[in-house]
């Protein structure tokens, strides 16, 4: 892949992140079908598992609750685990109601 992603959103890896557990299936051009497991995830991208190796900057579509389809781009990746940023920012009405189903045990939410 060329020169990557060209992001418009900014970089927020300090954003407040809501631990989750929830498996999606995400669509990439070449590859077709990638597993990922979310395991943290702010308004701005995710953290996930996978058993897929990709390459920064490459995309995948995922579609979750509350927010529907969108599309996320590899910033980061070690043996394990990835960093996604979405190429668009989460409205805070969806993200709160996307928490709500993520993460369905108020104990575990952060408080808002």
């Amino acid at each position: 892949m060329g020169a990557g992603a060209q992001l418009t959103v900014t970089d927020k890896r300090r954003a407040m992140r809501h631990p989750v557990d929830y498996k999606v299936i995400g669509d990439h051009r070449s590859l077709g079908d990638v597993h990922l497991h979310i395991v943290n995830i702010s308004a701005q991208g995710f953290m996930a598992t996978t058993d897929r190796e990709l390459d920064k900057g490459e995309r995948v579509n995922v579609r979750l609750p509350a927010i529907g389809r969108i599309e996320a781009y590899l910033i980061w990746s070690t043996e394990d685990r990835c960093g996604y940023q979405f190429e668009r920012i989460v409205r805070l009405d969806e993200f709160v109601n996307l928490i709500d189903e993520l993460q369905p045990n108020p104990r575990l939410r952060r408080s808002r």
